[in-house]
């Protein structure tokens, strides 16, 4: 049985069988099935409503095809379930087998190589309001003017269509995974933000992952091969 077939029959959930692993069954219900070998790029990254905006079209043939949001092997002691961030490969993995996982290009800024370790999504929001960090302000003064009242939700919003806040027990890092503004950032280190990716790749991955998701973000020492 095909892997997006079973999703269905299972009410949307990834579903992953292996001959030497078994099942996994991981994420929320309802969300769209697993990349495979007949996954339509062109529908998935292509222009599109949501909410109240329209996504423009990423142009996605543009960049390694290694950005693309696929399944890959990927050996990992966590539980499937997990994000694994990777900042240094420009890499999210979400954990589906103790062997496979699905992967997205991702954007890094300077605040993404801050820290390393464990936290969880306690906090997701659909086309959220930006406050800039105090950090961030202090460099650029401009920005005082949206610590008040905010960057308001849209497509110049620097946090994009969604947003996932880390927290590591009763703290909030500040850190998030989050869509993005610049769509050209993605495999690269940019001036600021933390973890960023295309609007249709963070929408999706937002459709999967529930609250209280573990998030491990790797050190440089740490770094997939």
């Amino acid at each position: 049985m095909s892997v997006s077939r079973r999703a269905l029959m299972m009410g949307g959930l990834s579903a992953l069988c292996l001959s030497l692993t078994g099942c996994y069954t991981v994420g929320l219900p309802d969300q769209p099935p697993l990349p495979d070998e007949t996954f339509d790029y062109e529908l998935a990254y292509a222009a599109r409503k949501d909410g109240d905006f329209e996504l423009p079209a990423i142009n996605y043939k543009s960049f390694d095809r290694r950005f693309w949001r696929q399944v890959v092997d990927y050996k990992s002691g966590e539980r499937p379930g997990t994000v694994v961030v990777d900042p240094y490969n420009a890499f999210l993995y979400w954990i589906l087998t103790p062997s496979k996982a699905l992967r997205y290009g991702v954007g890094v800024g300077k605040a993404g190589f801050a820290w390393s370790g464990d936290a969880q999504i306690r906090v997701k929001r659909e086309w959220p309001i930006w406050r800039p960090p105090l950090e961030m302000i202090e460099r650029k003064p401009a920005l005082m003017k949206y610590w008040e009242n905010g960057f308001e939700p849209g497509l110049k919003n620097p946090l994009g269509a969604r947003a996932m806040d880390l927290w590591q027990g009763s703290r909030d890092t500040l850190y998030r995974i989050h869509g993005t503004n610049d769509p050209a950032s993605i495999g690269k280190n940019v001036s600021s933000g933390c973890i960023r990716m295309w609007h249709q790749d963070v929408i999706d991955l937002f459709s999967r992952v529930p609250l209280r998701t573990k998030v491990v973000v790797l050190g440089k020492q740490e770094e997939a091969s």
